[in-house]
C-alpha cells in the first residue's frame, strides 16, 4: 500500500501536543475513532479487523487529529481511501506514512 505523505516536518512552534517520537499504534487510533461526535456509529470495542467506513468529514477530523499530535501530514490518494476499510489497515497506512516521513524529514 502506498501512502502519499506530502509530509511537511513537525511544527515547533505548534506546542506540546505533537509527539513525532510517539509511534501510532492499533490502540492510539481506536482511541481516536472512539469521539462519538465524529463517528458515532463505530463501538467503543471496535476490532482490527471489522469493517470501517469512514465519510469524508471524518476522514479530515481524523487525519487533522494525526497531523495535530503526531505532527504527521497525511494526503491520502482516493485509492489510499478506498482501502482504509478496517482499523488494521488505517493504523497500517498511518504507521507506514510516519514511517515514510521518518525516512525523508
Amino acid at each position: 500500500m502506498s501512502a502519499s505523505t506530502g509530509a511537511t516536518g513537525p511544527d515547533i512552534t505548534a506546542g506540546p501536543e505533537i509527539t513525532t517520537d510517539s509511534g501510532i499504534t492499533t490502540d492510539s487510533v481506536r482511541e481516536l475513532l472512539s469521539d462519538r461526535k465524529v463517528f458515532p456509529g463505530l463501538p467503543d470495542d471496535l476490532g482490527e479487523d471489522a469493517e470501517l467506513v469512514l465519510d469524508s468529514l471524518g476522514l479530515v477530523w481524523l487525519l487533522h487529529v494525526v497531523e495535530e499530535r503526531y505532527g504527521l501530514v497525511v494526503e491520502p490518494t482516493d485509492e489510499d481511501i478506498g482501502g482504509l476499510t478496517s482499523l488494521r489497515r488505517l493504523t497500517g497506512y498511518l504507521r507506514t506514512a510516519q514511517t515514510e516521513e521518518g525516512r525523508t524529514g
